[in-house]
């Protein structure tokens, strides 16, 4: 072989060990780059997680310490109101975050644990649009407090008795929607039900957007939904709001926080609170001037005294006293339940024609004798199946309803 051959098959040779070395190079690159990007794939997914987890911690309440809430609340030095149970602070943690920070206090340590308990253990394990955020608690020797959400535009009485013309009617319906699906909420849809006992415009928070949100659970109670009657020791909520039967040896349903809601709707309308001693004659009660006005065809009347003047804010005074009407009943078992409330509200369910509400201040018949069977009523909207209110189905109660000869309609709830 020539040496030229020779060569010319050793730079072959040199060419394809080239080529060779090339594509393996190519290929180490390639698997590499590869490998960073499952690397760099599986860090992002644990940072993903991590916060996806680090979401989910903060869904629960958060046990703060007292050196925690006097720094964010400037050692409580801006107050934003106080109650029978303890006083309201604003505060703002290092993140940005505004908070309302109700210190508790009472005449007794039993008492203090009891509203703790009732906030904590009803809005700390729910979440609704419509209800206030618990963010978190501190219970120390010398300090219990819960930490909310900070509402920025305060309660609700402030816009119904004070700056009246403030909110519009649509938005006062809007309100009334909201706070209407929060309760049907509790009543309804929560594994546990919750009966709030205390509906108000004084418990009813704005945001900044006006969006309600129900507060305060110092007086709740969660109940079994098996159990469609509950005991109770001792009244509960705030006269001219709470059910008759909070008052009275009767066994309690969710329907006393429909007739709460019943009394809300009346301020509602007239933007004036229920009892004013101020004006003369039937306007003293207003739920009742406003039933006689109804019942006289007169509502015309109302509305010029109530300042609602545009044909719409008409239709959503008379649709919310209507349902009113419905939600005062003095029968428990003839009150709607909340959720069929919402669509009366919302419009879209029909409106039956309310029966009188106050017939037991008028020296009518009172809950504590049997209907009479000529007088049945079907209330099939106030439950989920219809009940049949007659004669025959009036049953014994408790002892203690046998001892006051008090008697109770029984229901296929």
């Amino acid at each position: 072989m020539s040496s030229a051959a020779a060569i010319g098959a050793t730079v072959v040779v040199v060419g394809i060990f080239l080529k060779i070395g090339i594509l393996i190079c190519v290929c180490r690159k390639r698997n590499q780059k590869n490998d960073r990007s499952v690397v760099s794939g599986s860090k992002f997914l644990t940072r993903t997680m991590d916060k996806f987890l680090n979401d989910m911690e903060r869904e629960k309440p958060i046990r703060f310490t007292g050196q925690q809430l006097r720094i964010a609340t400037d050692n409580y030095s801006h107050l934003l109101g106080s109650g029978g149970f303890g006083t309201v602070y604003k505060g703002i943690f290092s993140n940005g975050t505004i908070v309302a920070v109700k210190v508790l206090r009472g005449n007794s340590d039993k008492k203090i644990e009891e509203q703790f308990m009732a906030e904590v253990g009803t809005i700390g394990r729910i979440h609704h649009f419509n209800l206030v955020r618990l963010y978190g608690f501190c219970f120390e020797e010398k300090l219990i407090a819960l930490v909310y959400e900070y509402m920025s535009n305060g309660s609700l009485d402030r816009y119904l008795f004070h700056e009246k013309k403030t909110i519009g009617y649509e938005k006062l319906h809007e309100i009334a929607v909201g706070t209407a699906r929060s309760i049907a909420y509790l009543h309804e849809e929560c594994q546990h039900r919750i009966i709030h006992y205390d509906i108000k415009p004084g418990n009813i928070l704005l945001d900044r957007n006006y969006n309600p949100k129900v507060a305060d659970f110092g007086l709740a109670k969660l109940c079994n939904r098996d159990n469609t009657h509950i005991t109770m020791t001792g009244g509960r909520g705030t006269p001219g709001y709470a059910a008759p039967e909070l008052w009275m040896p009767f066994p309690i349903t969710p329907k006393c926080d429909v007739y709460s809601f019943g009394m809300l709707l009346f301020e509602i309308v007239g933007r004036r609170r229920n009892i004013d001693i101020k004006l003369a004659g039937s306007q003293e009660w207003f739920p009742i001037w406003v039933w006689e006005k109804f019942d006289s065809a007169q509502l015309g009347e109302l509305m010029i005294v109530c300042g609602i003047e545009e044909e719409k804010a008409k239709e959503i005074a008379e649709r919310m006293i209507k349902i009113a009407f419905w939600c005062v009943q003095y029968r428990p078992e003839l009150r709607p339940i909340m959720s069929v409330v919402v669509k009366m509200l919302e419009g879209s369910v029909e409106i039956p024609g309310p029966d009188n509400p106050f017939q037991h201040f008028m020296g009518g018949v009172t809950i504590a004798h049997p209907v009479p069977v000529s007088q049945t009523y079907n209330t099939s909207f106030s439950s989920g199946s219809s009940v049949m209110v007659t004669n025959s189905s009036i049953g014994c109660g408790t002892p203690i309803m046998r001892k006051y000869d008090i008697e109770l309609a029984s229901t296929n709830e």
